[in-house]
């Protein structure tokens, strides 16, 4: 139960550090339905990587990416796995831009 609630402390420290600018508004919406759908799928440990559900995919579609990556820090990435948001997003069909940042984290070409 302490894990779930750090975790949850956590993703509102993210998420008030999105919104913390009124330009970023829509980025922060972003942010609030990712958390809500696909935390689950994104969160460290790297395996298993999970599918994610059809709520989540719709998130991402609807998603603004480069937005979000810009506010990918190092603290995040402890937290979040980018190779599962990598997975999530090619799953859900908005693959990320194969050598393009997300965060510190580099987008590797995908291979099938």
């Amino acid at each position: 139960m302490g894990k779930l609630y750090g975790l949850f402390w956590v993703m509102a420290l993210v998420l008030a550090m999105v919104a913390g600018t009124k330009s970023d508004e829509g980025c922060s919406r972003d942010l609030q339905d990712l958390i809500m759908e696909c935390q689950k799928y994104v969160m460290n440990p790297a395996n298993p990587k999970i599918e994610p559900s059809n709520a989540c995919c719709s998130v991402i579609q609807k998603a603004n990416v480069p937005c979000l990556c810009s506010k990918v820090t190092k603290e995040i990435e402890k937290i979040v796995c980018m190779e599962k948001v990598v997975y999530v997003a090619d799953y859900c069909k908005k693959p990320l831009q194969p050598g393009s940042k997300c965060g510190s984290y580099t987008i590797p070409s995908l291979q099938q």
